[in-house]
């Protein structure tokens, strides 16, 4: 079994609305200092194989049609056994 680590980030070229109200936030609570917020998705879970070339196919596959939206969004993931 292996669990899998996915980061979901918007790409640079895509304005990043939640970042830019985060970020306004933080310069209202005198943040100055703060710049270029950008806001993502972590998620974890679990592959249930003992091969780490299928559970790596399955996490890229799961991560390109479901949890990132591949006009907008980038991914990256990590695979660890346990």
């Amino acid at each position: 079994m292996f669990k899998a680590t996915v980061i979901v980030k918007r790409r640079k070229s895509i304005l990043d609305p939640q970042g830019k109200a985060v970020e306004q936030g933080a310069k209202m609570l005198g943040f100055n200092n703060v710049s270029e917020t950008r806001i993502g998705k972590y998620i974890e879970f679990f592959v249930n194989t003992d091969d780490k070339s299928e559970a790596e196919n399955e996490v890229k596959e799961y991560s390109e049609k479901l949890l990132s939206n591949p006009i907008m969004e980038d991914f990256e993931f990590t695979i660890e056994k346990v």
